[in-house]
Parts: C-alpha cells; structure tokens; sequence
C-alpha cells in the first residue's frame, strides 16, 4: 500500500519510515479525531524532523526491542507498558519456566488429545491419529513462531487483538482489530467451556468402565446429570482461578511433574499388560480405514485432524499473561514455541501405545459416550479398578486445563473491555486490589459458558460445537496479526528479539495456508449421512459471530470504540530507560 506521507530525500525520510511517521502522529493524541487534519499539515514539517531525530538517537542508543528483553526488568517492563497507556495493575510473578509450564497446562497433553480421539478413530484410525498429531503439531509450531515474532515487539495482554491494531495501517485498524478481538474473545470462551465440558463428558465415561452387566455402565449420563457436573466443574475452576491466583504458577510446575508420572505409568502398564494383544508397527503406523466417517479418504483424514487441533489451539492464549510476566518480550515466545515441541513429543509418545492397543474401530466409533479412551485402557488393563487408577492423572489434569483455560480467558476479556471494546466495559475493565484478578472479567465470561452449556440438553452434539468454534475463533484471531504483518512487508518485527529473517516468512505463510483451511474443514460433520441431533453447528455458531460482531461494530463500535492508545514519544523514553536500567545491571 502506498505510504500517505511522500519521500523527503532533504530530511532524509523513506518511504517506509513516513509511512509509520504518519500513523503515530496520527494517534498520538488517543481519540482526538478533530486534529487529524492538523497533524497531517504538520507532520510534513517540523514534527517529521523530530520524529526522525528522535528515530536517530535511538539507533545511537541501539534500543531495539531485543535490548529491551534482555536488559528490562521487572520494573522496564511496566514502564514500557505505562508508556504505551496502561497502568501496570497485575502483578509481573512468573519466570520463563512458569510462563513455559502454564503454556503446557493451556494444552494439557495428553487430556486434550485423549477427550477428542473420537475424531480420527471416526476419520481414518491409526494412521489419522499418530501422522495427523504430527502434521498439525508441525503447522501449529509455525503459528507459534510467527505470532512469537510479533509478541516480542508488542507484549502486552491485549494479545493478538492489540498486535493487528498496531501492525495495521490507519484506515482499516479499527474494524479488523474490533473482529480479531472478538474472535479471540469467543475462542478463549468457547475453548473453556469445550475444556470444562470436554471434562465433564470423559469423567461419564470413566465412571463406565464399571458395568452393571457386560458392555452397560453403572451411570446413566442424563442430560441433567451432565450440566449439573460440568456446572461444578465450571464453578471449582473459576473459584482456584480467582481465590488462588498467587499460587497458580507453583500448581502449573506441580501440573507439568503430575502429567509426565501419569504419562509414564499409562504408557508402561499399557504396553506391559495388553491383556488383547498388540498391533505390529505396519498398523499402528499405516492402517487407514475411513469407511466410517462416510467421506472420501482424503477429506476424512483431514475432519480427523480437529483432534490435532483442538489440543493446540490455546497456543496464542498465553499472550494474554504478558502483564504477569517479568520479561514478557523475550519469555513468551520462548515459551509458546517451547511448548509445542513439548507437547509433540508428548502427544507421541501417549498416542502410539494407545494404537498399539487399539481395539476394533467400529466399535469405538460406535460408542454412546464419544468417549474412547477409557474403553482403550480397560481393554489393555482388563480391569475395572486399575483403568480408574490410570484414568486418575488424565482427569485431575483437564482441571488444571481448565483452571489456566479460566485464567487466560479472563485476562483476555478484561485487555479488551480496558480499550472500551465491550459494551459495559467500566465493570469488566476492573482489577480486583485483593485478588490481583479482573474478577468482573472472570465471572462474566462464567455465565456465559453456564449459559452456553444448556445448548447439551438440545443436541447430544454440543461438545462438537464448542470445540469447533473455539478452533475456528481462535485459528481466526490468530490469522489476523500474522496477515497484517505479511502485508506490511513484516518491518515492525524486524527489530524484536525474535525475529526470524526469512524463515518467519515461510512460518508466516503455513500458518495463513493453515487457517485458510481450517475455517471450512471444522464446520464439516465428522461423519455422513447426518441427522440434526448429532450435526456440528460451529458453522452456525461462527457465522452468527461474525455478523453479529461486524454488524455490532457499525451500531454501537464505531462510535464508542478507538482502540488502543498510542503513544510513540512516551514509548521512546520508556525504551531509553530500559536501556540504563540493563547497562547498570551490566557494571
């Protein structure tokens, strides 16, 4: 797009760098949009020269974005973000190892791949779980590492929404923020519930591995009965997330030790006892047997592939912690793309002694529950009580899922209302001194999971719903900044402490391919024909989403919204001051 300030060769301006002049001195005085014309006048004279002189100390300093990580403290980290507006609130308590591990929990493998294996049992099988766990685990680590670049330049807890807003030009960064923030808003919301109910629905089936008679489970799984858990479920994990929040950071490191013993206790018993045998590598790693699912084979495998990516589509929902992070340029991204090496190797080595177990996929696939996992571990254990006792870590683990779910979701919704984007935002916009949580934001977003979980007693398919548009919500807030950044050439990240030269532009194109493809496949049935209780209503969710979200934005959003505001000068002399800060601590 061509810059709306010209080349000055006499003040030495490029094109490029006019560009940037004229947004920030466009914004530099938030919400004052009488003075445009003004600031466009001057920004051709004097205020270019200053801008640029200002530009020319700082490459004198050398205060790039990567100085500040390494150098900025605790304390250069709220400057920065009282500089770019906000009042530093939340409380900066996490290490890098903390912000690594409650990433970790965010994706809780192996729960979240062991509540949605239905998928690809119904998609393919053997070959569906294992190749598709690891061809989405490879995608997604390229959306980790793009939106890694983009967070080391702008780390702050409006995550993906505030990061479109600055990487975007004047014209069109209002309405595109305003939809990112909303799709990263109702993912966030969605994914809690699909994790709180996902919970739910595999405690039923746990609870099923006792029988009244062969094949009959002592508990019936009434619709009621299934609110009234999820319910509890959804109230316990706002209770530790708000009562708790000081201690979070030592239950994610207690998490991460909790689900490797798990791990490794169902893996050994798994493979020791396989009381029915065990498949030879050829199946585990080649069997692909769509009949089931009813689509062509190549379609199929990719509607198995929601397994996959359910289990890592909370990737971007750490960037809403960076207020609660010491060094949130440089940490966060460590520890999103950390994490999903982490979880690949995990994801692995749970799933491949699973298949190697694996009963007839017909029957799995014909299971009341939608539930297989625990019928795969009863059958390789043989016993009731010991399938429990190797049950035990998968569910105390997807209430650590759902307690950082919670957390992050909280912290997302409340970024968003403190830029006035959510009608009522004085209430949602509060932190609570006591608790050191937006325990408005927190308790808002748990009525509206309560109230969406009534959907269950409409369709048996609910759950397909809800992770199906916490997938595409938050596959979609993702794309955002990463297409805003593709089109301005990628320059404001070129000087963040994590950039990735020319491999950020290959991770930046897999990841808009990805999303491209992501957005139809997870409105797709997982099987054909289809009858109107087990129909996957994503589709229907998301579409009223974003016509209610744009058609939102031109009611009442255009008026009352203005997005973040910024404040370059401000931002500058945070930056120069970081830099004496790490100097210092250098003697």
């Amino acid at each position: 797009m061509a810059s709306p300030l010209p080349s000055n060769p006499a003040n030495g301006i490029t094109q490029s760098e006019a560009f940037f002049i004229e947004d920030d001195l466009r914004h530099l005085h938030h919400g004052s949009v009488g003075n445009e014309k003004e600031l466009h006048r001057r920004s051709v004279g004097n205020d270019t020269n200053l801008y640029r002189r200002s530009i020319d100390k700082e490459r004198e300093l050398g205060l790039s974005a990567k100085q500040l990580g390494e150098n900025g403290g605790h304390n250069s980290a709220d400057d920065l973000l009282e500089a770019m507006g906000y009042t530093a609130e939340l409380v900066r308590s996490r290490s890098t190892l903390q912000v690594a591990f409650m990433s970790f929990v965010l994706a809780s493998i192996p729960y979240g791949l062991a509540t949605t294996l239905y998928y690809p049992i119904a998609g393919g099988g053997p070959a569906n779980i294992i190749w598709g766990w690891l061809t989405v685990s490879l995608i997604i680590l390229c959306v980790a590492a793009s939106l890694g670049e983009i967070t080391s330049v702008f780390p702050t807890s409006g995550g993906v929404y505030y990061q479109t807003f600055m990487l975007a030009g004047p014209w069109y960064r209002l309405i595109v923020s305003w939809i990112c923030g909303w799709a990263f808003v109702v993912g966030n919301i969605a994914i809690t519930l699909a994790v709180n109910f996902g919970t739910t629905l595999f405690f039923a089936a746990c609870i099923n591995v006792f029988e009244s008679e062969p094949e009959v489970g002592i508990f019936a799984a009434e619709p009621y009965q299934i609110y009234l858990i999820f319910f509890a479920i959804t109230l316990l994990c706002n209770a530790v997330a708000a009562l708790g929040n000081k201690w979070l950071p030592y239950l994610d490191t207690f998490a991460i030790f909790w689900t490797f013993a798990g791990l490794i206790c169902i893996v050994v018993c798994v493979l020791a006892i396989a009381k029915n045998g065990r498949h030879d590598a050829a199946y585990v790693f080649g069997e692909f047997d769509p009949s089931n699912s009813g689509w062509p084979a190549g379609w199929s495998f990719c509607v198995g592939l929601l397994h996959a990516a359910y289990a890592t589509s909370s990737t971007g929902m750490i960037i809403s912690m960076c207020e609660e992070v010491q060094q949130p340029a440089t940490q966060v991204p460590k520890a999103m793309v950390g994490t999903i090496v982490l979880n690949t190797v995990a994801g692995l080595v749970f799933l491949i002694p699973l298949v190697f177990v694996l009963p007839d996929q017909t029957d799995l696939f014909n299971l009341v529950s939608a539930q297989p996992t625990p019928v795969i571990i009863k059958s390789a254990i043989g016993s009731s009580g010991g399938t429990i006792a190797l049950l035990l870590p998968l569910l105390i683990l997807g209430l650590f899922c759902g307690i950082g779910c919670t957390t992050a979701t909280s912290r997302c919704t409340w970024a968003f209302a403190r830029d006035g984007a959510i009608p009522g935002s004085k209430w949602w916009k509060q932190v609570n001194p006591k608790l050191d949580v937006p325990f408005n934001a927190m308790m808002m977003t748990m009525i509206v999971e309560l109230a969406l979980g009534l959907i269950y007693f409409g369709s048996s398919a609910a759950f397909n719903a809800f992770s199906g548009v916490g997938v595409i919500c938050l596959t979609t807030s993702y794309a955002c900044p990463i297409l805003v950044n593709v089109i301005t050439g990628r320059r404001q990240v070129a000087e963040g402490n994590f950039y990735l030269g020319k491999l950020g532009w290959f991770c930046n194109i897999v990841s808009l391919c990805w999303s491209a493809l992501a957005l139809p496949l997870f409105c797709m049935p997982t099987y054909v024909p289809i009858v109107p209780e087990y129909m996957n209503y994503a589709s229907v969710v998301f579409f009223a989403f974003f016509v209610v979200a744009t058609g939102w934005y031109f009611v009442w959003g255009k008026k009352n919204y203005r997005g973040p505001p910024t404040h370059t000068d401000a931002v500058l002399e945070a930056r120069r001051a970081s830099l004496a800060v790490g100097h210092q601590q250098k003697l």
